[in-house]
C-alpha cells in the first residue's frame, strides 16, 4: 500500500502522515536509493514532525513572555520522539510548577514576575492538549484546558494595560474575550481583532501580534470564536465556514466603543484563520485593512488532495460505511491525529468532515472582497499548499502585498513558528501605512 497524508498542524489542520492506508492506490516496489548524509536543520528537534512543529512555537514565543528559553530546552530533553505522553507529562509538569511559583509571586506582591510566571504556566500547560488524544487520554482535555486559561486569566489581570473582560453576542449566546488597550486614555486608536487558528491558545494571539500591537499603540481585541477555547469546551460550539457570523458582531461591538477608531479597525486571521478572515470579509466590508497568515484557499484541498484514488472513489461515490471503515483500520496515532482535528469541526465520522470541509472555500467569495490584504507566503509552507499565492491572485483588490518567508531567514513554515518578531515587523509596518497611522491616537 502505499503513504498516504492528510494533512495539517499543531496550528491549522493536524497531521495524518506516513501510515498504510487499507484503501489507498497500491504502488509497485521500489529499489530505494543509498542513504544520503544529510545536515539536520537546527530547529529540527524531533523527527516527529507534527511534535517538533508544535514545540518549535512554544520555543520561539518566549520572545513574547510566553516562556523561557531554557526551560522549555529542558521540558524538550524530557520528551521522547514521538510519545505523546512523555510531551504530555513533562508540558504540565513544568506548567504546573510555574503556575506554583506565580501564586507564590502574586502573593507577594510581585506582580510582574507573577505576570510573567503565568504566561509561561499557561503556555506550557495548553501545548499539552495536543498530546491528550495520541496518549489515549482525550478525558483530560477539558480539565486541562481550564487550568491553561485560568493562569492566562490571571496573567492578563497583570499586565499593567486596561482589560477588558467581555461577551460578545454570538447567535443564542455569546462570545468571551479580552479588549485590551495601551493605557488608559479615553482616545479613539486604531483595532486590531486577532482571530485565532483552529486550535491555538489566547497566548497564540497575544505572542502572534497582539503585544506587538500594542506596543506599536493599538488597541487589541482577541476572543474566541465558534469552536474554539471557551466556546469549544464550554459551550459546546463547533467551525463555520462562514465566518462573517463571528466577525460582524465583533465589528459592530468595537464600533459601538468611544475608544475605537472607526476608520481604523484591522483584522488579522492566523492558520486557519487566514480563510476565515477573507471569507468573512466577502460579507463584512467595514474592515479597514487585514492580516492572512498564511492565506488560504480551500480547506478541503489540504484533506481530499492526498487521499489515493480508492479513498477519493469512496467519497465521489457517496459511500460512507466503507470510507468511514477505511479510516477505523489507521493506526492509532492517525485516529488520534484524526480525532484531535475533527472535533472543533464537530463530527466523529470522517466521511462527514471530509464531506463538510468542501464549504470551506473562497470560491464564490473572493470577489466580493475588498479589504486591502496583506498575505504570508512562508517557503514550505506544509499545510496550504500554494494557496497563498492562489488567494494573492484570485483576489480583485489591488491593495494586496504577497510577503515571502524564506528559509534562508528561519522563516519558513507555517506561520513562520520560529521568526514571530519578524512577522510582525513586516505585518505592523505594512498596516500602518495602510492605516496611515504613526502611534499617535485620533485627536
Amino acid at each position: 500500500m502505499n503513504r498516504v497524508a492528510f494533512l495539517g498542524s499543531g496550528a491549522a489542520l493536524g497531521t495524518f502522515a506516513g501510515i498504510d492506508v487499507a484503501f489507498a492506490q497500491p504502488t509497485p516496489p521500489v529499489t530505494p536509493a543509498p542513504p544520503v548524509a544529510a545536515h539536520k536543520r537546527a530547529s529540527q528537534f524531533f523527527n516527529d514532525s507534527s511534535m517538533n512543529f508544535v514545540l518549535l512555537i512554544v520555543l520561539a514565543q518566549a520572545a513574547f513572555g510566553c516562556g523561557d528559553v531554557g526551560t522549555t530546552l529542558a521540558i524538550f530533553d524530557r520528551i521522547e520522539d514521538g510519545n505523546p505522553g512523555s510531551a504530555y507529562a513533562a508540558l504540565t509538569a513544568e506548567g504546573r510548577r510555574i503556575r506554583a511559583l506565580a501564586d507564590a509571586a502574586r502573593a507577594a506582591g510581585h506582580r510582574v514576575s507573577a505576570r510573567d510566571l503565568y504566561l509561561q504556566a499557561s503556555s506550557y500547560i495548553y501545548v499539552s492538549l495536543y498530546f491528550c488524544d495520541g496518549m489515549g487520554a482525550p478525558e483530560r482535555m477539558p480539565a486541562t484546558f481550564r487550568e491553561s486559561r485560568e493562569a492566562a486569566d490571571a496573567a492578563f489581570a497583570l499586565l499593567g494595560h486596561p482589560v477588558d473582560r467581555i461577551e460578545i453576542p454570538y447567535e443564542k449566546i455569546s462570545m468571551p474575550g479580552y479588549f485590551i488597550k495601551p493605557d488608559a486614555r479615553n482616545v479613539k486608536r486604531p483595532l486590531l481583532i486577532l482571530v485565532n487558528g483552529s486550535d491555538g491558545s489566547v497566548l497564540d494571539m497575544w505572542a502572534q501580534g497582539g503585544k506587538s500591537a500594542l506596543e506599536r499603540g493599538y488597541n487589541i481585541l482577541i476572543f474566541d470564536g465558534p469552536g474554539q477555547g471557551v466556546m469549544l469546551w464550554d459551550r459546546h460550539t463547533f467551525f463555520r465556514p462562514d465566518y462573517e457570523a463571528a466577525l460582524t458582531p465583533i465589528v459592530d461591538y468595537a464600533l459601538a466603543r468611544p475608544d475605537v477608531d472607526p476608520r481604523r479597525i484591522a483584522v488579522q486571521g492566523i492558520s486557519q484563520g487566514g480563510f476565515w478572515v477573507p471569507r468573512a470579509l466577502a460579507a463584512e466590508h467595514r474592515v479597514a485593512a487585514a492580516i492572512a497568515d498564511p492565506g488560504a484557499y480551500d480547506l478541503s484541498q489540504t484533506f481530499w488532495s492526498h487521499l489515493g484514488p480508492p479513498a477519493l472513489a469512496l467519497l465521489n461515490a457517496g459511500r460512507k460505511a466503507q470510507f468511514d471503515g477505511g479510516f477505523a483500520q489507521l493506526p492509532p496515532n492517525a485516529v488520534a491525529a484524526f480525532t484531535f482535528r475533527a472535533r472543533p469541526y464537530g463530527f466523529t465520522s470522517a466521511y462527514d468532515l471530509f464531506m463538510a470541509v468542501k464549504a470551506y472555500t473562497m470560491a464564490g467569495y473572493v470577489d466580493k472582497v475588498r479589504t486591502p490584504l496583506w498575505i504570508a507566503n512562508p517557503d514550505n509552507e506544509q499545510f496550504f499548499t500554494g494557496q497563498p499565492k492562489q488567494l494573492f491572485d484570485a483576489l480583485p483588490t489591488s491593495q494586496k502585498v504577497l510577503v515571502p518567508f524564506t528559509v534562508a531567514e528561519g522563516a519558513d513554515g507555517h506561520c513562520e513558528p520560529a521568526t514571530p518578531q519578524l512577522r510582525s515587523q513586516r505585518a505592523f509596518d505594512w498596516l500602518d501605512t495602510q492605516l496611515g497611522y504613526n502611534g499617535e491616537p485620533a485627536a
